[in-house]
């Protein structure tokens, strides 16, 4: 059976990720995951696509959710309160329109000199609305689509020794910024016996996932973009892999690569590392 190996969610969208062991799933996600998001000075989201230094700033946000630092390397930490009753302004992400609550100049000037660009912070209100797509509609903040990206460590483990294979050395999950990864998916041969491998990338086919006292729907699977470049510890673009070896075994029938799944909250709680991932029903590949 599958358990829950890593928990991580993201405070500011494209930054770095902060590890838990137990957390609160609301139907946005794993509670303060992308609820706020750097922009231009005009709206449109910064992403590590364009943007890889996010990689360096790390959040930490009050279980609160009332106060929010933001540290970077050579920079002194920026302490904020958090403001979730200011003007909303309009922000851009990925073309579509959304409502952002704006932070402050402090945190723009801030925001600025790290990433050496225009920038302000804003926050998701807490009216926002937004129904992500998929096989399993639901919710999320800043994300890119769904709530969740899962993945399993055979996954992982399956595209290290294709990279090694290549003479390239393995990559870490981080590369990836998943919010669930679960280890110990038995290979499915269909019978009702298990040979005791792993399989990789059973979270394509896992359409429903109980986990602790929480429920998952599977959305659809994760197309990987030039994100999975960037070294997440550094900022710096480490070209072409893992996109290079994955376009030889993942190609996606929609287009791109396809690593993780992403799924959507049908029944929030809390869930914690260690907690079993029952998978309740199975699907086919959309690959």
């Amino acid at each position: 059976m599958a358990r829950v190996v890593e928990l991580s969610y993201y405070p500011v969208k494209g930054c770095a990720g902060t590890s838990a062991t137990e957390a609160l799933l609301t139907p946005a996600g794993l509670a303060h995951d992308r609820s706020f998001m750097v922009v231009s000075e005009e709206g449109v989201y910064r992403t590590q696509r364009r943007d890889p230094r996010l990689a360096v700033i790390r959040p930490a946000i009050t279980a609160d959710g009332e106060h929010l630092t933001l540290s970077a390397p050579r920079t002194e930490a920026l302490h904020l309160r958090v403001d979730t009753s200011g003007t909303r302004q309009k922000v851009d992400l990925f073309g579509t329109a959304y409502q952002g609550i704006d932070q402050g100049d402090t945190a723009a000037d801030w925001l600025s000199e790290v990433l050496r660009a225009r920038s302000r912070l804003v926050r998701v209100p807490p009216e926002h609305d937004r129904v992500t797509d998929g096989l399993t509609p639901g919710t999320s903040g800043y994300a890119d689509s769904c709530a969740l990206h899962v993945v399993s460590r055979a996954t992982l483990d399956l595209l290290n020794r294709k990279l090694s294979e290549r003479g390239t050395g393995p990559l870490p999950m981080n590369r990836f910024r998943p919010n669930i990864v679960l280890d110990g998916w038995e290979e499915l041969d269909g019978s009702d016996e298990r040979d005791g491998w792993t399989e990789p990338h059973a979270e394509d086919r896992a359409r429903r996932i109980r986990i602790g006292d929480t429920e998952l729907g599977y959305a659809k699977l994760a197309i990987r973009c030039a994100v999975t470049l960037v070294e997440q510890e550094s900022g710096a673009k480490a070209g072409p892999e893992p996109l290079r070896t994955l376009a030889g075994y993942r190609r996606a029938s929609e287009g791109g690569v396809a690593f993780g799944a992403k799924f959507a909250v049908l029944r929030p709680g809390t869930v914690s590392v260690g907690d079993d991932a029952v998978v309740t029903s199975w699907g086919e590949s959309e690959l």
